[in-house]
């Protein structure tokens, strides 16, 4: 995986929580929840197109 897609991954999840504490301050619960299930997804999301591209890379 590039730097560039990694640090994007990077970033965007460490915003999701700095978010998700946000809006517990807020009291916020629901948006709370909201913005983890987000982060989940997004950590997911890195971890498959990192598997996505080593495999396309061990093909060629």
């Amino acid at each position: 995986m590039s730097k560039s897609l990694s640090l994007l991954f990077a970033v965007s999840s460490v915003i999701l929580l700095i978010l998700t504490g946000a809006s517990l301050s807020y009291r916020q619960p629901w948006l709370a929840l909201l913005f983890i299930v987000l982060y989940i997804f997004m950590v997911g999301a890195g971890f498959i197109v990192k598997a996505k591209i080593r495999r396309k890379q061990q093909n060629d």
